[in-house]
């Protein structure tokens, strides 16, 4: 049984590293820097791994056959790139995120958010500093892959 301080202390760090992956994800598209869409991410990781620092996988349903064979392919590319993985519940505020951006954005990229690459070190650094070092605490805990709930607003 987790001590309910220990508790606190997880869900404040799991918050704190929600707002900071929304950020980091806001800034990254305003600065060109997000790759957006799978077969986009494919084609990146191909061609320039070594200019991808985070990738986010996002699905609300796991029961996505097709769509989780394509998240182990990622996720075994990047573990063998040395990229760090970040899963997340949360499309719809993903969708939200990512559209409020630019609305002159062409719409066929915003269908798919199920990956997300961040494609430059420099990105709002503390912010992408915040979210490696909760994939890191989760990592440590035994949590292969770290997972990241974003709360819909």
């Amino acid at each position: 049984m987790i001590p309910e301080e220990s508790f606190g202390s997880v869900k404040n760090k799991m918050m704190s590293a929600s707002l900071a992956l929304e950020e980091l994800l806001v800034t990254a598209q305003k600065q060109d820097c997000l790759t957006v869409g799978i077969y986009e991410s494919a084609k990146l990781l191909n061609t320039d791994p070594d200019s991808v620092v985070l990738c986010v996988l996002a699905a609300d349903d796991e029961d996505d056959v097709a769509l989780q064979i394509h998240f182990t392919l990622l996720q075994s590319f990047c573990c063998d790139s040395g990229i760090t993985i970040l899963r997340v519940l949360g499309v719809q505020r993903l969708r939200q995120l990512l559209g409020a951006v630019d609305a002159n954005r062409n719409q066929e990229e915003c269908r798919d958010l199920h990956c997300l690459l961040v494609t430059n070190p420099q990105v709002e650094h503390y912010r992408l500093q915040e979210v490696g070092m909760y994939c890191q605490e989760s990592r440590r805990i035994d949590q292969w892959i770290p997972e990241l709930a974003l709360q819909e607003r």
